[in-house]
């Protein structure tokens, strides 16, 4: 396959996002060995966070195409609605620290300096470059030996398009990669006047994700918005309800009446470390009891803190405190991890 792209003579083909998409998948389709198992809620999961984030900017569809021949079992899609309530795959509500907007658009920050993507339609938004993440006031890249900033010609995307290369891959390949939607600050949306969550339901069932068998799970860090979704959405699909302060570890009984998982910060699974053994915090005991699952985020190559290495990262959180899965910026190396220590 590769020799036929070569033989296009068109300097802006190879130019384009879609020339690296198929040269990465064929890629690592041909030299990626290691081999994820068939995805299930009752087996360890790799998720791919913002896509093969460690080695494209995030959230791109070069990113997610790395990441699929990666083979984990479910990529991620944050997403925020555009000016015409479009899911944009993007992190944050922020466009400043991962495109050009502020050179491409500089009259459309809003009062507090930053630039919105709700304030930009989908069409103006492709009109942007997407870049390797960096901090807006100084143009520092936030993790210097990733992808270089500024390089490449990476766009952003809809949940619609991303969909459809992930079915579409499974279709061609054989392959059952899921997804894994999380909408961003619903409360920002409801003060704009947008239904993020009716929005994004709507478009999943679309696409035949309805239920928990349906290879989709969605998440969120707003408790009451993830609630909705449950009871007054009546969505049935896998929910899992992101932690982020620990105070919020406390109150797990309640995400057991409308969730089915819990994503917490790694950092609130560690107890304390003494002559070189982890002891842990209840959690992931806890939500078990509870019949809730724990996928923790971000398990991270390139900033291990308390850990000597990757491997040890994930013998300890998967193999001693017994996480479900986990989010990683490199879902290849937690695939061979999990095919060659389980």
């Amino acid at each position: 396959m590769i020799n036929e792209l070569i033989k296009y003579k068109n300097p802006d083909f190879f130019k384009s996002g879609f020339f690296y998409t198929l040269l990465l998948i064929t890629t690592f389709t041909l030299f990626f060995s290691c081999k994820s198992k068939t995805t299930s809620m009752t087996s360890k999961i790799v998720i791919a966070h913002r896509g093969a984030s460690g080695y494209l900017p995030e959230h791109t569809m070069e990113a997610k195409a790395m990441a699929y021949a990666m083979k984990p079992n479910f990529i991620e899609q944050d997403l925020v609605l555009s000016k015409d309530d479009i899911p944009v795959v993007i992190h944050d509500i922020y466009l400043d620290d991962v495109t050009n907007v502020a050179t491409t658009f500089p009259e459309r920050k809003r009062n507090d300096g930053r630039y919105y993507v709700i304030d930009f339609t989908f069409e103006e938004l492709q009109l942007l470059q997407v870049s390797e993440r960096f901090d807006p006031k100084t143009g520092k890249q936030f993790y210097p030996h990733r992808f270089p900033k500024g390089k490449g010609n990476f766009k952003l995307h809809s949940l619609q398009q991303e969909i459809e290369l992930i079915q579409g891959l499974n279709f061609s390949t054989g392959n059952t990669i899921g997804i894994y939607p999380e909408i961003k600050n619903p409360e920002f949306h409801h003060e704009n006047g947008k239904d993020i969550a009716a929005i994004t339901l709507k478009i999943l069932s679309e696409y035949g994700y309805k239920t928990k068998n349906d290879l989709c799970i969605f998440q969120c860090f707003d408790a009451k918005e993830l609630e909705r979704v449950r009871k007054d959405l009546h969505s049935d699909l896998f929910l899992v309800q992101l932690i982020e302060f620990p105070e919020e570890t406390k109150q797990l009984a309640y995400y057991a009446t409308y969730a089915d998982g819990i994503g917490p910060w790694y950092k609130q699974i560690l107890d304390t470390k003494q002559n070189g053994k982890w002891s842990f915090t209840s959690l992931v005991k806890d939500a078990h009891q509870l019949n809730l699952k724990v996928h923790p985020y971000t398990f991270r190559y390139d900033q291990l803190d308390e850990f000597s290495s990757f491997d040890e990262m994930m013998e300890v959180l998967f193999n001693q405190a017994n996480i479900d899965g986990a989010f990683t910026d490199f879902p290849d190396k937690m695939v061979c991890f999990l095919h060659t220590k389980q």
